[in-house]
């Protein structure tokens, strides 16, 4: 028998996850969304069902996912008063996509075992244009065997899925994710500002040295509307924010040292007052443009 879905978040990640699900793994999935009008429009697109809460729509399915905003939406989502982890069948497993804290990712882990439940914490990477291709990079952490049963419908939008260790193991890893691409972005903001400035053909260089040890995602997928100064795209800078805070504070508690990603997090704070929170984070190359 095909197994049963829910999926709780209908975000620009969320809605075609879901429907690559639906779509490419035909597995029923009955979705919820805060907006229903958001809810209702997939399950009019993808002919499936919409419900009024997580619980409602968790109830009986075999797998529960969820892409929300942040540690106190995923609470909500899972154990509120109308949370799926109070409907959910035992055996059943929950795999949340949302970037958020390994801490939290523990104590939804802790609660869903004693409930006889699954958890596995699996941050994505990738961005918008990954999840409406299906190619998404996703994170595990979690017990085997929970995401053994989960990974073969995470497969349907995904090109890369591995477990890494423990509860909030995924987690971690997205914030190395994240302290990486922070880096990687204002570097390659200051090299473009640096031969725009100094009269160079950035277009030239960028092909010219992206087939070098400077290439990176970064490169190939951003130069272009860095030169040409667009940012109405992509990932938000207050979303990254938000990740390198999470990866700040774990950094506090396990004594790693990010002074790199600390000021870079500042720079995102003059590119939000700069009205930019909503600017894709390629946009760090306007603060030196001022």
């Amino acid at each position: 028998m095909s197994p049963t879905a829910a999926w709780i978040g209908l975000g620009v990640m969320g809605y075609p996850m879901a429907g690559h699900l639906k779509s490419k793994g035909g597995v029923p999935v009955t979705v919820f969304n805060r907006t229903a009008e958001k809810a209702a429009r997939w399950a009019g697109q993808f002919k499936d069902k919409a419900a009024p809460t997580p619980a409602e729509a968790a109830k009986g399915a075999d797998f529960v996912f969820a892409c929300v905003g942040n540690d106190d939406d995923l609470r909500q989502v899972t154990i509120g008063k109308d949370g799926a982890f109070q409907a959910m069948k035992k055996g059943a497993v929950f795999i949340d996509h949302t970037t958020a804290s390994a801490d939290v990712a523990r104590e939804l882990h802790a609660v869903a075992a004693a409930k006889g439940l699954g958890f596995v914490d699996a941050p994505v990477s990738g961005g918008q244009a990954g999840a409406e291709n299906g190619v998404l990079t996703v994170m595990c952490g979690g017990e085997e065997g929970d995401f053994t049963k989960a990974a073969p419908l995470i497969a349907h939008y995904s090109r890369m899925c591995r477990l890494l260790g423990g509860p909030g193991s995924g987690q971690l890893a997205k914030m190395v994710n994240q302290i990486c691409i922070a880096g990687l972005v204002q570097g390659l903001s200051e090299g473009i500002n640096f031969g725009m400035k100094a009269g160079l053909d950035m277009e030239a260089v960028i092909e010219v040295i992206s087939k070098g040890a400077a290439g990176s995602w970064q490169m190939d997928n951003r130069h272009k509307t860095m030169i040409a100064d667009k940012f109405d795209f992509g990932f938000a800078v207050d979303w990254m924010r938000k990740d390198l805070g999470i990866c700040l504070a774990e950094a506090n508690n396990n004594g790693a040292s990010l002074p790199v990603t600390a000021l870079i997090d500042q720079f995102y704070a003059d590119v939000q007052k700069m009205g930019g929170r909503r600017w894709d984070t390629s946009s760090l190359i306007a603060r030196l443009r001022k």
